[in-house]
C-alpha cells in the first residue's frame, strides 16, 4: 500500500532478552480485562484467547489484571485472581500461550481505595483498604490501611509471584498504575501519610511498591523477571503526575530499579505525546534515559481514541495506523523505548502483529468500542459507587478539553484527523 511505503519496522521484529528471557520480537499485549473470569477462575475462552494472539506473533503476553491473595483486593466476580485453588486454571492460560510461541507473565493486583465497601459478596466484611482513604484529594473510600495490614498485603504479592512462577508464567508484573492500590501509594494526592510511606516526597511514597518489589525478588531468585507498569494519569484524573518533574521521576525508577524491577511498563494514554515542555521524550523515554532495565512504551498505537476514550465512548475511534507505526518506527530508532505494547488492536485481531510485519495493512481488522464490551460480565458494579461517578465526570471533562484543542491550530508533530 503506497500510504506505507515510507514505514521500515524490521527493527521491532528482532529478538530481546529481560533478564535471560527471550523474547521474538519487540511486541507486548498488555492486560486487558476480558471479564471471562469467575470466582478468580478464568476459562477455556481467556486460554483460546491467549492462544491466539500468540500465534498470531505477540511475543509477550501478559494478562488481565489479576487479584493477589489478600481479602481486601477486590469485590469484583469477574476477576482473576492468583491463589491456590485458582492455579490449574490458570496454568492452562500460560499452556496456551506457550504453545503459540508466547512468553507469559501474570499481573499482580490489589484496587486499594476503588474497591467496593460492604455489600453482600463474599468479601463484603473484609474492609477496604489504601494508603490514607482517598480515591482522589477530596475523595473518600474505605480506610488508610495499618502497618500490619500493609504487611499482610506485601505477603499476598509475594504468595501470588510464587504460584505465578509455579503455573508455569515466564515471569510477573507489579500493577502499579491508572489509580490502583500501589499507584495510590506513589501518588501525593492520595498519599498523605506521616510514617514514612507517603507525604511530599517521592522518596517515602515509592517505598512500599519498591518494598513489595524487593520482597517478590527475594522469594522468586534472581532469575525471574519482574515488570512493573506505572502511569501518571488515573482513570478518575487524567492530568495528574506522580512524578512532577524528571528528577522526581528519577528518584522512583532507581529506588524500583534498586529493588529488582527488570522492565519497566510505562502507561501513557498517546505513546507519542510529549511529557514535560522542552522535550519531544514521551514518558517512555524518559524512563529509559533513567534505567538500563528494559523500557515498555504503551498508548495508542494506531489509534486517534485511547483506552479511556474507547470505554466511556467520548470520542470516536479514528484509525491512525499511519501515523502510529512511523512515531512507533522514529521513537524506537532513537532508544526511546525496547519494547511496545499494543492492546485494543490485539483484542480486535489476533494477527495484527504478524499482518503488521508482513506488510498486509489493508487485512488488519481495526478496532470497534464494542470489542471491549463483555455482555453479562461487568464488575462496575462492584466498585466504589464514588470512583463510577468520578470517572465519567472526568471523560467527560477531558472531552470538552479535547474538542477545544482541536478547535485549537495544531502543532507540527500533531497526528492526522
Amino acid at each position: 500500500m503506497p500510504e506505507y511505503d515510507d514505514i521500515d519496522l524490521r527493527a521491532l521484529f528482532t529478538p530481546f532478552t529481560i533478564n535471560g528471557l527471550a523474547l521474538r520480537n519487540r511486541f507486548v499485549m498488555p492486560g486487558m480485562q476480558r471479564g471471562w473470569c469467575q470466582e478468580g477462575r478464568p476459562g477455556p475462552q481467556l486460554a483460546s484467547y491467549y492462544r491466539e494472539r500468540a500465534a498470531g506473533e505477540v511475543a509477550l503476553i501478559i494478562t488481565e489484571a489479576c487479584a493477589v491473595d489478600h481479602p481486601s483486593a477486590t469485590q469484583g466476580p469477574y476477576y482473576g485472581w492468583m491463589r491456590p485453588d485458582t492455579t490449574d486454571a490458570w496454568r492452562a492460560c500460560a499452556a496456551a500461550a506457550h504453545a503459540g510461541g508466547a512468553r507469559f507473565f501474570v499481573q499482580l493486583w490489589h484496587e486499594g481505595a476503588i474497591r467496593k465497601e460492604g455489600g453482600t459478596g463474599p468479601y463484603a466484611r473484609y474492609p477496604t483498604l489504601s494508603p490514607s482513604g482517598y480515591l482522589r484529594p477530596g475523595l473518600r473510600n474505605g480506610r488508610a490501611a495499618t502497618l500490619e495490614e500493609m504487611n499482610e498485603i506485601r505477603a499476598a504479592f509475594v504468595r501470588s509471584a510464587e504460584l505465578a512462577r509455579e503455573i508455569g508464567a515466564d515471569g510477573v508484573e507489579v500493577h502499579a498504575a491508572h489509580g490502583y492500590l500501589l499507584d495510590q501509594f506513589l501518588w501525593a494526592g492520595t498519599n498523605v501519610r506521616e510514617d514514612g510511606y507517603g507525604g511530599p516526597d517521592i522518596r517515602n511514597r515509592v517505598r512500599f511498591p519498591a518494598e513489595i518489589v524487593a520482597s517478590i525478588r527475594a522469594a522468586v531468585g534472581r532469575d525471574f523477571p519482574i515488570s512493573f507498569r506505572f502511569s501518571q494519569w488515573k482513570e478518575i484524573d487524567f492530568t495528574a503526575k506522580v512524578a512532577r518533574s524528571p528528577d522526581e521521576l528519577r528518584v522512583m525508577i532507581s529506588a524500583l530499579r534498586a529493588a529488582g524491577v527488570d522492565m519497566f511498563h510505562v502507561s501513557t494514554r498517546r505513546f507519542h505525546v510529549p511529557e514535560w515542555a522542552g522535550s519531544d521524550l514521551g514518558l517512555a523515554g524518559w524512563v529509559k534515559s533513567m534505567t538500563d532495565a528494559a523500557v515498555c512504551a504503551v498508548g495508542s498505537v494506531g489509534l486517534g481514541a485511547d483506552i479511556m476514550e474507547s470505554a466511556e465512548g467520548t470520542r470516536a475511534v479514528g484509525h491512525q495506523l499511519g501515523f502510529g507505526l512511523r512515531e512507533l518506527q522514529r521513537r524506537f530508532a532513537r532508544g526511546d523505548f525496547d519494547l511496545v505494547s499494543v492492546g485494543r488492536s490485539n483484542i480486535s485481531d489476533p494477527a495484527w502483529v504478524k499482518k503488521v510485519r508482513e506488510g498486509r495493512y489493508s487485512e488488519i481488522r481495526f478496532f470497534k468500542r464494542e470489542h471491549l464490551e463483555r455482555p453479562g460480565r461487568d464488575n462496575t458494579p462492584h466498585v466504589a459507587a464514588a470512583f463510577v461517578e468520578a470517572r465519567k465526570a472526568e471523560a467527560l471533562r477531558d472531552a470538552r478539553a479535547q474538542e477545544e484543542a482541536a478547535a485549537a491550530p495544531p502543532g507540527p508533530d500533531a497526528p492526522p484527523g
